[in-house]
């Protein structure tokens, strides 16, 4: 629809005239609305009312009939547009069969590269992990709905002072791990209290603290035997349990890219521009202050590259092993101010690297308690924080469903994922997120189980009408011509501009917001309408499709989103 007011608009004004197209949120002000008279009234020498009154004039005269119910110019120079009945329900028969509806093809032949999520090996997967993986992976998805070819990649820190600390509580704290039978979170519950132990020793005693260092240039030179042996268990350990939590969270990899492979590739970078990066007491930095920015350490004094110089030979990488038209980087905010260093320095030795990079910095998922830290050993874990929201959880369903144990547990974990990576992404990436059970898991207002909850009711209804011992010639799609299921057709007809606004500006709030107003007023229709009691066969079909259709575009917005979907809760 939006397509066609469009090309109206493009052969009254010219086709080389950008039009943009928004949809009101207030009904008042038309089902559709555009500011051009604003834009071209100086150009034109006239006031923006004016021009708009003449367009509106115009549009009218060249629309096909029927199409508008009224075209009307306002102050100061708005178009507002508003559908006929017969528009919206030819529209909406024409939806009703589009089993692509929602995707677009406007990045075809396009490669995107995606990298997040980024755990650190030796460390445990924290909230702050949920973060990057939730949004980075809803980036994959929409860019997949334009019809781009999307790599999702993972950077994983396996070297430095972390690795370092953490064999060295290995060796050092009291608790042993020999049992190779022991599961994949005794591992690594391990492995968090030796790094967590390995952290504080390295602080507070001088003598741990060179052991230490010593430990770090060993696993990077691979010297020592015992040492490698650590070090070699501990990074299975961690990958193993990081494969669990993608699995669980609904993320497949196709690169893992790691820091202990960058390193020649890095500093080789450096090396090779000498007129970029400068000598500085023994080392070799990037003069940010030259650009507006800070100096930043890429060689240290001992010739070792930095996790700088390891990151430009990443994102050369990148570039070498798939012909990228994007590569999106999804981190926390607080390495911004890195990442601008970074980007400048990329800018001056990897220029269409540079050009074609984007960092998308995401803000802190916090509880009640504050911020996390697995430096003190007192982190907050991915797996735990899923595992209170089902406890929460359960007693809610139970009392919803007939479910089997089985299936309540099924279910409960679907409602879990969902619940977190709704409440993550209806904030814009950059802000922060202060968890909140009470509203995060409610089925009945702006959350995930609410609108998983919707989906499963809709589906009950479509089940239920299977079994009507009813005949029907058909759907008749005139006869849905209420105010409540006009508006909801106009807000199905919304969803492709709300999946290609969400991938265009790094935004899946945007989503999240039309997928819960979907929600809400597809909930508002069948709470008023009797649906399956219609003793009109034909309407009653259409009051099918209608919410068969809205169920769809749930599934698959929820989809994008990352978060599942249940036939019953």
């Amino acid at each position: 629809m939006k397509e066609k007011i469009i090309a109206i608009l493009k052969s009254v004004l010219g086709a080389d005239v950008p039009v943009e197209l928004s949809v009101p949120d207030e009904p008042a002000f038309g089902h559709f609305s555009t500011n051009v008279a604003m834009r071209l009234a100086k150009a034109r020498g006239k006031k923006p009312i004016e021009l708009a009154d003449e367009l509106a004039r115009e549009i009218k005269q060249r629309a096909p009939a029927e199409l508008f119910e009224k075209v009307e110019a306002v102050a100061p120079g708005f178009i507002n547009f508003w559908m006929s009945e017969r528009t919206t329900q030819e529209e909406f028969t024409r939806i009703a069969k589009d089993k692509d509806f929602g995707k677009n093809e406007s990045l075809v032949g396009k490669t995107v590269m995606i990298e997040f999520t980024d755990p650190n090996p030796f460390k445990l997967f924290h909230i702050g992990h949920l973060m990057s993986n939730t949004i980075g992976e809803s980036f994959a998805r929409l860019y997949e709905a334009s019809g781009a070819k999307v790599i999702r990649a993972n950077y994983q820190g396996d070297v430095g002072l972390h690795v370092a600390k953490a064999i060295w509580g290995m060796e050092h704290h009291g608790e042993k791990m020999s049992d190779e039978s022991a599961g994949v979170l005794e591992k690594m519950g391990f492995l968090g209290k030796a790094y967590a132990f390995g952290s504080s020793a390295y602080e507070s005693d001088p003598e741990a603290k060179e052991a230490i260092i010593a430990i770090n240039e060993k696993v990077y030179s691979r010297s020592d035997a015992g040492v490698n042996e650590l070090y070699d268990t501990g990074r299975a350990w961690s990958l193993a349990y990081f494969e669990t939590l993608y699995q669980r969270l609904g993320t497949k990899f196709d690169e893992y890219f790691f820091e202990s492979e960058m390193a020649k590739e890095g500093r080789d970078l450096v090396l090779a521009h000498g007129d970029i990066f400068i000598k500085s007491e023994g080392a070799v930095v990037f003069p940010g202050e030259k650009y507006g920015l800070h100096t930043r350490v890429f060689i240290n004094s001992k010739g070792l590259p930095t996790y700088e110089a390891k990151e430009l030979g990443l994102n050369k990488k990148k570039f070498e092993l798939y012909p990228l038209d994007r590569s999106i980087i999804v981190t926390g905010n607080e390495i911004i101010d890195y990442f601008k260093v970074l980007l400048k320095a990329m800018e001056l030795v990897l220029p269409e690297v540079a050009a074609r990079t984007h960092h998308t910095p995401h803000g802190m998922l916090r509880l009640a308690g504050g911020k996390m830290s697995s430096r003190t050993g007192d982190v907050v874990t991915a797996e735990s924080l899923l595992d209170q929201i089902k406890k929460d959880l359960r007693g809610r369903i139970s009392e919803k469903s007939d479910l089997d144990e089985k299936e309540r547990e099924a279910v409960t974990e679907v409602v879990a994922i969902g619940a977190i990576k709704y409440s993550i992404l209806k904030q814009n990436p950059g802000q922060d997120i202060i968890f909140d059970f009470e509203k995060s898991l409610s089925f009945e207002g702006d959350a995930g189980p609410y609108v998983q909850y919707t989906y499963a009711r809709l589906r009950s209804i479509l089940r239920k009408a299977e079994t009507l011992d009813r005949s029907s010639e058909g759907a008749d799609m005139a006869k849905l011509d209420s105010k409540i299921e006009l508006a909801l057709m106009r807000k199905i007809f919304e969803f492709p501009d709300a999946v290609l606004h969400a991938r265009e500006h790094y935004a899946p709030s945007s989503l999240v917001v039309y997928i819960y107003k979907l929600a809400s007023l597809v909930n508002k229709f069948y709470e008023t309408t009797p649906i399956l009691k219609d003793e009109d066969a034909k309407r009653l079909s259409a009051r099918l499709a209608l919410i068969s259709c809205a169920a769809e575009i749930l599934k698959s917005g929820l989809g994008l989103l990352g978060i599942g979907v249940l036939e019953k809760i």
